[in-house]
C-alpha cells in the first residue's frame, strides 16, 4: 500500500528460520518500491485463533485508514477471517497494529466447505448500494470458490447468497484477488471502479498446481457475479500471470501515480538443507505494473515498475543489425561477471511461411519440455544464454520458437534451466508458454532481468512472463545470443549492469 508517501510492504515470514512454520506478518517500507527498510513485525501469532499462525490477507482504506484483514489458523487448524488497524494512526510507518476484541469477524465457512480451506480475504470495494463487498478463498471438493461477504461497518460481515464465481475441478483458491482495469491505456484504477470501459481481473492462486491463474472479464454489480470473456480462458483454465516460479501474488493501487502495481512470491528450488545454510528463502518478484492489453483485451500485460530503471548502471552496451544465422552463437560484451544485467533485445522474423505446423499444439509448458536449444526448426529456437559457464557445461536458455496454430503463426516462449546448475538437489525443468501477437507483427521482443539467482523475462512488452530460480556454480557468468533454427534472424541488444537495491535491517 502506499501511505502518507511511503510504500509499506507486508509479507510472510518466519523469524525464526527459512522454513514454513511460525507464520507472521513481516513489514517493510520504500520510498521508491526497490530500496526497503525493514520494521518490526505488524503481526505475530499471538491470539487463540492465529496461533498456528497469521497467515495472508489484504489491507482496505477505510475513511482513509489502513485495515488488515487477515487469515488466522488456530492450533486445531481452523481458518478464521480476522482483523487489526493501527494502534496510531498519525504514525506514518503504522509500526503497531492492533487486533480487535471482536475477532474472529468471520468463521466458520459456509456449508460444504472445510475449515481448513477457507482464506486469504481479499481488498474490499464498495458497491452501489454502499456496502463493502470482500472475498474469501477456498474450495468446495474440487470445485474452486471466491467466497463472497458484504458488510456496512468493516465489522460485522455478512455472507452473500452465492460466491462471485467458481469453476468445478480447479481445486483450492488462494489468494484471491479481484480488480477493475481500464479497457484503453495503462492507468490503473481504484478499486471501487465500475462502468463503461471498464473490465476486471479475477485471479487466484491455484494451490494444485502452484501457479497463479486468472481471467479478464465483467462484474455484473447489480447481481454480485463475475462473468468472463471467455469461458474456456476462465479462472484456473487458461492463462496465467507467469509461467515460471511465481505464486502467491497481490497487487494495490498507487493513487500518485495512477498504476496496479502486482507484487509476487518467488519460491527456493533448491533444498531445505541448503536454505538453512544461507538462512534464508525465497524472495519478492519485482514489483510489476499490470494492465489490461488493449491489443488482446482477454489478457494482461505486466513489465518492470518504472523505478527499477534507476538500478541501471552507466556501463551500457549495445548491438544493433545482428544476423543470426542458423547454428549461429555469439557472445555479447565479453569480459565481465554478468551476474546482474537488465537485457532489451528485439528479433526481427520475415520467414513465417517456413513454420512447419505443430500437429499437437500442446501447452506451453509441454512444448518447452519437448524441445531444447539444440533443437532444429524453422524458425527457433532462438535467444539468449544467461549465466554460462565456459564450454556451456551450465546456461540457463531463455527463447523463442515459431509454430503455426489454425488462427495463424504463434510463438512459443520457454525459460529452460535443464542446464543452469552442476549442483545436484536443484529443480531443472523448462518453463513456457505462447506468446500473443496480431497478423502483422514482425518483431519479437524480451526484456531479462537476471539478478544471481533469479531471472525475470518479459516477452513481447509483458505479454507474457517466466521467473525462474537458478544456481549457476560459475563465478565469471557470460552472456550469449544464438539461433539454432534454419532460417536466419536480426537481432539487436541492449544491456545494463545492474545496481543493488538495498534493505536496512530493523
Amino acid at each position: 500500500m502506499l501511505y502518507k508517501g511511503l510504500y509499506h510492504l507486508f509479507f510472510q515470514y518466519n523469524p525464526t528460520a527459512p522454513v514454513f512454520g511460525n507464520i507472521s506478518w513481516g513489514h517493510a517500507v520504500s520510498k521508491d518500491l526497490i530500496n526497503w527498510s525493514f520494521l518490526d513485525l505488524a503481526l505475530q501469532r499471538d491470539k487463540p485463533y492465529d496461533q498456528n499462525g497469521a497467515f495472508s490477507g489484504s489491507i482496505t482504506f477505510v475513511k482513509g485508514v489502513p485495515v488488515i484483514l487477515y487469515t488466522g489458523s488456530a492450533l486445531n487448524l481452523d481458518q478464521s477471517q480476522n482483523e487489526a488497524v493501527p494502534a496510531n494512526i498519525s504514525d506514518p510507518l503504522v509500526r503497531t497494529w492492533k487486533k480487535l476484541e471482536q475477532n474472529p469477524i468471520i468463521f466458520p465457512p459456509p456449508s460444504g466447505v472445510r475449515t481448513v480451506d477457507f482464506r486469504d480475504p481479499t481488498t474490499a470495494w464498495i458497491g452501489a448500494d454502499g456496502l463493502w463487498r470482500i472475498l474469501v478463498g477456498a474450495k468446495k471438493n474440487t470445485t474452486g470458490t471466491a467466497i463472497l461477504y458484504t458488510s456496512k461497518d468493516f465489522v460485522h460481515w455478512n455472507l452473500a447468497d452465492h460466491p462471485l464465481h467458481e469453476v468445478a475441478g480447479t481445486g483450492m483458491w488462494e489468494c484471491p484477488d479481484f480488480y477493475p482495469v481500464s479497457s484503453f491505456g495503462t492507468k490503473g484504477l481504484e478499486d471501487s471502479v465500475r462502468g463503461s470501459g471498464v473490465k476486471h481481473v479475477l485471479k487466484v492462486s491455484l494451490d494444485n498446481t502452484r501457479q497463479d491463474a486468472y481471467t479478464v472479464g465483467t462484474y455484473d454489480a447489480a447481481a454480485d457475479k463475475f462473468i468472463p470473456n471467455v469461458p474456456e480462458l476462465d479462472t484456473g483454465l487458461g492463462l496465467v500471470y507467469d509461467h515460471g516460479v511465481f505464486y502467491a501474488s497481490k497487487t494495490f493501487y498507487d493513487p500518485e501515480k495512477q498504476r496496479r502495481v502486482l507484487w509476487g512470491w518467488v519460491t527456493e528450488k533448491d533444498s531445505a538443507e541448503a536454505d538453512i545454510a544461507k538462512g534464508w528463502a525465497g524472495v519478492q518478484a519485482l514489483p510489476r505494473q499490470i494492465w489490461l492489453d488493449e491489443t488482446h483485451q482477454n489478457g494482461v500485460r505486466q513489465w518492470p515498475v518504472a523505478e527499477v530503471y534507476k538500478l541501471r548502471r552507466r556501463d551500457y552496451h549495445s548491438q544493433a543489425h545482428l544476423k543470426l544465422q542458423g547454428g549461429a552463437l555469439q557472445e555479447i560484451h565479453s569480459g565481465r561477471k554478468n551476474f546482474q544485467l537488465d537485457i532489451e533485445v528485439t528479433f526481427t522474423v520475415r520467414n513465417h511461411k517456413l513454420v512447419t505446423l505443430d500437429s499437437i499444439m500442446e501447452d506451453g509448458q509441454t512444448s518447452c519440455l519437448g524441445r531444447t536449444t539444440a533443437s532444429r526448426e524453422a524458425v527457433g529456437p532462438f535467444g539468449l544464454m544467461v549465466l554460462a559457464s565456459d564450454y556451456l557445461q551450465e546456461h540457463t536458455a531463455i527463447y523463442f520458437a515459431l509454430l503455426r496454430s489454425k488462427s495463424g503463426w504463434k510463438p512459443l516462449a520457454c525459460s529452460d534451466i535443464r542446464r543452469s546448475s552442476l549442483q545436484p538437489n536443484v529443480t531443472k525443468t523448462a518453463y513456457g508458454g505462447f506468446v500473443n501477437v496480431t497478423g502483422t507483427e514482425q518483431q519479437l521482443t524480451m526484456r531479462v532481468i537476471v539478478d544471481h539467482s533469479l531471472i525475470e523475462t518479459f516477452f513481447q512488452g509483458g505479454r507474457a512472463c517466466i521467473t525462474s530460480r537458478v544456481y549457476p556454480t560459475s563465478g565469471s557468468p557470460r552472456l550469449f545470443l544464438f539461433n539454432n533454427g534454419s532460417a536466419p534472424i536480426d537481432a539487436s541488444i541492449a544491456l545494463w549492469g545492474m545496481k543493488n537495491a538495498t534493505f536496512t535491517p530493523s
